[in-house]
């Protein structure tokens, strides 16, 4: 089927639909840094293209009614000023979600597929939602959604959004949702381009084993720094054991316990984090979050061998990563060394490797491969935009993979 891609950003619905077999015949995005990375990854010579969806006109969305059977697009939430008011398609205006509104009674394609936060579902007590309901009723369209988490599709991310299908009554068609994923098992490889050593390339570059097979250091990223409590071990049953000396490199070693058998530790480093414990475990593999390094009421910071959802504030998370293990490549400066600090009061910075350990700032790259983005789609787009502007992109976009699943299913 033919799709219109609004909000277009940096082309994650395109990729995902075009996977499925579907063909794009135009676009919108207002954003020109997002701009020169979907014309340098798309082909776009020909298509109806424009950039700010506020001005395109009625009369100029109704001349493509018979060209697009899908309008695709994840709409910036903004806030309902009156939402809950049960006015339907007049309690839209002034939003975004108004525009792509706007575009289906024009166009009357047979399918609608968006995406959002997942706050939507809640946002105003459930009222915003209801807007949007009542909306895509009264422009005769039956809608079914699902809140769905990359992680369940094949990338190290945790991030959860609401998707939407509307199908317009009487075009046919069938039930999308629900779709199952992986049930949280991150056992679906990306086949991306690989830059490692000894790697071949168009191989797989992470497997079930978590976040850590995903990364490289790739190009960009940066230093910084960050507040890490102590190193430490813990036991087998999460516990930490004060009488074991923290032990450098290996990922698990064996400690013997008052019984008859060994007990498995770990160790790493504690993350300082509002808790009753005051800090969160993190071992080799982990992602941590690096924003607001010394808040007192941050929870949250670390991802069980996951990335925590991206944002488009910049790169805001790291991985925890072993000196031996962690580097894959000898670009050094995307590492964000941790320090030691002794007991939970001490609020110093400085620059040290941790019992083995650092955290390094993902890379661009990185970013964009946690969001299902092949390499050779980064490689284009970096060469037409900053590492901030990448980040930022990255952090905007929707995670490619999600989308395909859909798309078959259309």
């Amino acid at each position: 089927m033919k799709f219109l891609d609004l909000f277009a950003g940096i082309g994650g619905f395109r990729l995902g639909l075009e996977r499925a077999g579907h063909e794009c015949i135009g676009h919108v995005e207002i954003d020109k840094y997002a701009r020169k990375s979907y014309e340098a990854m798309h082909n776009t010579e020909g298509e109806w293209v424009k950039h700010d969806i506020t001005t395109i006109t009625n009369e100029e969305w109704a001349g493509l009614r018979g060209t697009v059977d899908i309008i695709a697009g994840g709409f910036p939430c903004q806030a309902f000023s009156v939402a809950g008011k049960r006015g339907g398609f007049d309690d839209t205006r002034g939003t975004l979600f108004f525009e792509i509104a706007r575009a289906a009674k024009q166009i009357k394609p047979r399918i609608l597929f968006l995406e959002n936060v997942k706050g939507l579902l809640s946002h105003d007590k459930g009222n915003t939602f209801g807007t949007i309901l009542r909306t895509l009723d009264e422009l005769g369209y039956d809608t079914e959604w699902q809140l769905l988490n990359s992680k369940n599709f094949g990338v190290p991310q945790n991030r959860e959004r609401v998707f939407i299908i509307g199908h317009l009554r009487g075009a046919g068609g069938r039930e999308i949702f629900p779709i199952e994923g992986t049930n949280g098992e991150v056992d679906v490889p990306i086949e991306i381009i690989a830059h490692r050593k000894n790697y071949r390339r168009n191989t797989q570059v992470f497997s079930p084993a978590g976040i850590t097979e995903a990364l490289d250091t790739g190009q960009g990223g940066g230093r910084g720094h960050y507040t890490v409590v102590e190193p430490f071990i813990v036991d087998d049953q999460g516990r930490r054991n004060k009488e074991l000396t923290p032990m450098a490199i290996s990922p698990t070693l064996r400690a013997q316990s008052h019984g008859n058998e060994p007990k498995v530790v770990k160790h790493g480093l504690l993350i300082r984090e509002a808790t009753n414990l005051g800090y969160t475990i993190a071992t080799e593999g982990d992602s941590v979050n690096l924003q607001f390094p010394d808040s007192k009421t941050r929870r949250g910071r670390v991802g069980t061998q996951l990335a925590n959802t991206l944002q488009a504030s910049g790169a805001n998370q790291g991985v925890l990563v072993s000196q031996k293990t962690g580097i894959r490549e000898t670009n050094q400066a995307n590492t964000i060394d941790a320090n030691y600090f002794k007991g939970l009061g001490n609020n110093q910075q400085r620059t040290g490797v941790t019992n083995g350990f650092s955290i390094r700032k993902l890379t661009p790259r990185e970013c964009w491969r946690l969001q299902g983005f092949p390499d050779w789609a980064f490689d284009r787009a970096r060469e037409v935009n900053s590492n901030s502007q990448l980040y930022k992109q990255a952090g905007n976009s929707v995670t490619v993979n999600v989308i395909e699943a859909i798309a078959k299913k259309l």
